[in-house]
């Protein structure tokens, strides 16, 4: 009669006595196999866990069932298999009246279950490892019962390798950070997708609407309630660069999240941290919690993280898993596991709380960010282009025609260059203003190289000697090769800044490659007509004239081309 109790809750109308075959199926299979009901699909609120990753034979290991103190399980079925079968391994011994020994696959002691009238959070039982035979890999499996109607069947705890030497005591390793961190299980990073998004689980991606199981340059995280409220099942992963994580904030902005991180070790493994950020510096470890099923992956410069946990959104003033929040997702490079400023962040457009299943909008990138980006380009592809050809090539084109009682020439200069400084000064304030940070990288220490040369460009250019002054060679090189420097900066400026806002098709990194290869083509061909028209100053009037023509037809038309790649860019700027 012992074997009918195997699976019978003491309180349960809906549940049956079963022959002893009942007993040797679950074993099997571990599926409880109650009439007309179905396991549950959500993550298990309840976890197996062991106080080491390793073992030697015939050494004891702690093994562990555990839950929520206020969501007891009315029964269980434990067991440990080697990894890849069905076979059991090993045997158990338990605590005196808590659980009983069950015979699985003709190995005594194989498997434990609950007793009649077990109702706990919590039970800890010890296995033995084999003492001779093969050497296996091991990891123990369980099915739980919360009440008549609720179980959940094949939750796993973390594999348990052997080893010749110590046996690893902890139940996981210190971060650089001080933060406990489970050893987690690897799992291929095309196993996390966008099905079921919106219908049993919440998904927040970018680009919008992205599915990481077809493109490897979505950045996507998704939280599935267990049905009970009880448990969150996290996902998240993206283009590594060093790490990713998501939070839950109150606002759009930093400060007051709490954050999980997906971040590589010093030893290159993938692992979770908790972290909380209490302001725009860098965020503070928190403990890990009660997390578990744990997996991580780094495969095909991807790297994702997968876990669950019971502990619950908890920033100040809020807390709760029914609460609305607003979702981040940010990605940026680190240090032996310690994360640095992050490189680009994702914000929801609006609150959503994730026990309700739906896909949320991201609001892409804010618009004085935008607004920043637009003036840099309309600056150095536009303005900033025209100046320097006027200067260099037009000169002929209206000579003897003046404004201002200068020449028209030096009049278009001066003002669009003067246009130019204004939006470029006027875009790094926008810049500033927002991020009240350094962000680092590249970009803002070219985009800062930009502002300063510009600044000084016109000042220097104010203080000039006179055209007949015997060192105004001096002046005339200094200032077209610095026009050269700023050039070249801005455009590496934009290619930096362009890549942090880039969807996953680069196109408009594209797009910019293209406008460098066309301008880099007109300056080409207007240095060598430009050189045809040294040749002509002793021409006649009509061979000059058609020369300053050609000059006029090239540079119209390398304007009608850079007008296109610039309506492009700014296009692709305002969807992002």
């Amino acid at each position: 009669m012992d074997l009918l109790v195997l699976l019978l809750l003491c309180t349960a109308p809906l549940i049956r006595g079963y022959r002893s075959g009942l007993v040797i199926d679950s074993c099997e299979d571990m599926k409880f196999h109650y009439s007309g009901l179905s396991a549950q699909t959500a993550p298990s609120p309840f976890i197996v866990t062991t106080e080491q990753r390793r073992y030697r034979l015939g050494e004891d290991v702690k093994v562990e069932l555990q839950g929520p103190a206020s969501t007891p399980f009315t029964g269980f079925l434990l067991e440990a298999i080697e990894v890849g079968s069905e076979t059991p391994v090993g045997s158990f011994a338990i605590p005196a009246g808590a659980a009983k020994l069950l015979t699985c696959s003709q190995r005594p002691n194989s498997a434990v279950s609950h007793t009649s009238g077990f109702n706990s959070s919590y039970i800890q039982v010890t296995w033995r490892s084999e003492p001779s035979g093969d050497i296996k890999t091991v990891q123990f499996r369980a099915s739980f019962v919360q009440n008549s109607t609720t179980f959940w069947v094949n939750v796993t705890s973390p594999v348990l390798t052997f080893t010749n030497g110590r046996a690893a005591r902890s139940a996981g390793s210190l971060t650089g950070n001080g933060s406990t961190q489970l050893t987690p299980l690897v799992k291929s990073a095309r196993s996390i997708s966008s099905a079921n998004c919106g219908v049993t689980k919440v998904c927040f991606s970018h680009p919008a609407s992205c599915d990481p199981a077809v493109s490897s340059s979505c950045y996507f995280m998704s939280a599935m309630m267990s049905s009970n409220g009880t448990a969150v099942q996290y996902e998240m992963t993206g283009p590594y660069e060093g790490y990713i994580a998501f939070g839950f904030s109150d606002d759009q902005r930093m400060g007051n999240d709490d954050i999980y991180v997906c971040v590589t070790d010093s030893s290159g493994q993938a692992v979770v941290q908790h972290m909380y950020s209490t302001g725009r510096t860098t965020p503070q470890a928190r403990p890990l919690g009660n997390v578990y099923n744990v997996t991580t992956s780094l495969q095909n410069n991807v790297i994702s993280c997968s876990f669950t946990t019971t502990d619950i959104i908890s920033i100040q003033g809020t807390s709760g898993f029914s609460q609305s929040y607003y979702f981040m997702f940010v990605h940026g490079r680190s240090s032996n596991g310690q994360i640095q400023k992050h490189s680009a962040d994702f914000v929801s457009t609006t609150k959503m709380d994730i026990s309700t299943p739906v896909v949320v909008s991201n609001s892409g990138f804010p618009d004085i960010i935008k607004a920043h980006g637009s003036l840099m380009l309309i600056a150095w592809m536009t303005t900033g282009s025209l100046g320097m050809m006027v200067a260099r090539y037009l000169k002929k084109m209206a000579k003897g025609t003046r404004m201002c009682d200068k020449d028209l020439w030096f009049v278009v200069h001066v003002g669009v260059m003067c246009m130019t400084v204004a939006a470029t000064i006027i875009a790094f304030i926008l810049v500033f203003s927002h991020a009240r940070d350094w962000s680092g990288g590249a970009h803002p220490v070219l985009g800062c190289l930009v502002m300063i040369l510009s600044f000084f460009q016109p000042i220097v250019a104010m203080l000039r000697c006179g055209p007949q002054h015997h060192l105004r060679y001096l002046f005339n090189t200094s200032h077209f090769l610095n026009a050269v420097i700023i050039k070249s900066l801005a455009v590496a400026a934009i290619f930096t800044g362009l890549g942090l806002i880039d969807s996953s098709d680069g196109w408009l990194m594209k797009v910019m490659g293209g406008f460098l290869a066309w301008e880099a083509l007109f300056y080409i061909m207007l240095e060598i007509h430009n050189g045809r028209n040294k040749h002509a100053d002793s021409a006649t009037v009509e061979l000059e004239s058609e020369l300053v023509k050609i000059d006029g037809l090239l540079i119209g038309l390398f304007f009608l081309g850079n007008i296109c790649f610039l309506v492009a860019l700014l296009v692709g700027i305002g969807e992002r």
